[in-house]
């Protein structure tokens, strides 16, 4: 029998979601293909640790434990990677996996990525290529580093495969679709229908750019506030600390709730007129349920979903927001199949069983 091992590395709530996709995958391949069985060993950094935004996804959605949750927490972006690097390091040694997979743009996928090139043991990234050219994000940082370390690079469109063409890299490179499309595919009937009643949109703000400054952060809520239906609005656990502790205004058509599970997230989704977010996956999950995105940076990745008309980024000038909302509340003209056809995982899978 030829087994093949891999060693997936998570530790924040995006990241649940999407090896909640390859993990069943991996399940069905070791199903239909058990002459070539791939077993995986889920190591959680512990970036993320609320129940809600953590071991919540895991219950939910059925992802199988970690073999070790390295508990590393919240601290500076320096602290928690060496942190995190240091970890990672002794299980990859303990463990010797013949892959380490790695997901989307957080400091655990960074330091995943770097701990097992050190130690010369292939890279996978999954939602490779994507770029926002703002180098001033640690996620940019985290991106583009992990591509140039990664063997293998998982594109979820073609356009990301486009950019890292652009910076020379070409090998391994792979245009599989986006897992987070998956999700929605498979889970979509899962959804829990929410308990608000009418119109409303559908908002969150957890960038530090937005939320460590209050003055910035005020204007936020207060533009929320002003839109034409209720916003609702979870809050990621340091927003709301940060909103308590300056004392900020909200308005009552804002509706602060606690972090939402997938599920919940999911029926917020399908009922919402539209979606403001700072969010780089709530952007594209809008864009799954065909509802517009007011995306509240001064840049995105999903450079395409601007392209087709279904997110406009404005900045967080108050007047530059409410002057999107009514572009937001009209219907989206087309929804373009710009992100594979929602068997991602299973394409992922099928590589990594040929490598």
């Amino acid at each position: 029998m030829a087994l093949l091992t891999v060693l997936t590395v998570v530790g924040a709530r995006p990241q649940f979601v999407k090896v909640a996709v390859v993990s069943r995958a991996l399940a069905a391949h070791n199903s239909l293909t058990p002459s070539r069985p791939i077993v995986e060993s889920i190591v959680h950094t512990g970036q993320h640790y609320d129940h809600m935004m953590s071991q919540a996804f895991f219950d939910e959605m059925a992802i199988p434990p970690p073999v070790a949750n390295l508990g590393v927490g919240s601290s500076s972006h320096g602290a928690m990677t060496g942190a995190m690097l240091a970890s990672l390091e002794q299980e990859m040694l303990r463990r010797r996996p013949d892959w380490v997979l790695v997901y989307g743009d957080t400091n655990s996928t960074l330091a995943g990525a770097l701990a097992a090139s050190k130690l010369h043991i292939p890279v996978a990234h999954v939602e490779a290529g994507l770029r926002s050219f703002n180098r001033r994000m640690p996620e940019e940082i985290n991106r583009v580093l992990t591509d140039h370390v990664s063997d293998y690079l998982f594109c979820p469109s073609a356009s990301a495969q486009a950019q890292l063409a652009r910076e020379g890299i070409t090998s391994g490179v792979h245009v599989v679709g986006d897992v987070m499309y998956d999700a929605v595919c498979f889970y979509r009937q899962q959804a829990i229908v929410p308990a608000f009643p009418g119109p409303y949109g559908l908002a969150s703000l957890h960038r530090a750019e937005n939320t460590d400054d209050p003055q910035r952060l005020q204007r936020l809520l207060t533009a929320l506030g002003q839109a034409p239906l209720p916003v609702l609005l979870p809050l990621h656990p340091r927003t709301r600390q940060i909103l308590e502790r300056a004392q900020l205004h909200i308005s009552p058509t804002l509706h602060l709730l606690e972090p939402q599970s997938y599920f919940a997230m999911l029926g917020y989704l399908e009922g919402c007129a539209f979606v403001i977010t700072d969010s780089g996956g709530l952007q594209k999950e809008a864009f799954f349920f065909a509802k517009k995105c007011i995306t509240v940076r001064e840049e995105t990745e999903w450079t395409e979903l601007v392209a087709c008309g279904a997110n406009q980024v404005v900045g967080t000038d108050d007047a530059a927001i409410r002057a999107a909302f009514p572009w937001a509340l009209q219907p989206l003209s087309e929804v373009p199949q710009l992100y594979g056809q929602g068997d991602a995982g299973t394409r992922i899978v099928q590589l990594l069983a040929k490598s």
